[in-house]
């Protein structure tokens, strides 16, 4: 049980402080840029914007895009379905399935194998995108994964940038899947102002 905590517990603390710290050290530049946008919020109308993109998580070789980061619960007997364990990545999104077609920014989060009795993530990731008119614009998926399920939906709880106050939704088909990686097909609807 403490062989657990441990890694899950430095995991907490690290995040927490690294969130402390950029929240201090911007606190007033960030109220300088965002008190004309709040101001401004009561007039705005609200924007639907739909995005498409391939997710590629790479989870072994040279590309590894996904690592594990506190390895399956020790339960007294193995598990099928990998429980406990958390994995971090930080993934491609690209236009086309191909892991060469153009990128459009990266998904950066980590998914928790969250069942005895089935392969489900409890997954968190930020899509961070690099291209185009949402460049330095993010969201954030949050949700319940089963990823032997041919259709699977989540909610967008917040955005960044042109996704302020962003919500919404994503759904995600698995386009291809081996032991080295997957590629997933996400379409998004996200509101924001």
């Amino acid at each position: 049980m403490g062989k657990f905590f441990g890694p899950v517990l430095k995991l907490f603390f690290v995040v927490l402080f690294m969130s402390i710290s950029v929240h201090t050290s911007s606190n007033t530049e960030q109220k300088r840029e965002t008190d004309p946008w709040f101001q401004k919020l009561q007039y705005s109308k609200q924007k639907l914007t739909r995005l498409h993109f391939y997710f590629h998580d790479i989870v072994s070789g040279p590309a590894q895009t996904t690592m594990v980061v506190v390895p399956p619960a020790k339960t007294g007997k193995q598990s099928h379905t990998s429980f406990g364990q958390v994995n971090m990545f930080d993934n491609l999104l690209t236009k086309g399935p191909e892991p060469t077609s153009e990128l459009l920014g990266r998904a950066q989060g980590l998914y928790g194998f969250a069942s005895h009795e089935d392969v489900s993530l409890l997954m968190a990731m930020t899509i961070v995108l690099t291209d185009g008119e949402h460049n330095g614009s993010s969201f954030t998926v949050l949700g319940w994964n089963a990823v032997t399920d041919s259709t699977r939906e989540f909610p967008v709880v917040g955005g960044t940038g042109k996704f302020r106050l962003g919500r919404g939704f994503a759904t995600a088909k698995t386009y291809f899947f081996n032991d080295t990686i997957a590629i997933v097909e996400y379409n998004v609807v996200v509101i924001h102002y």
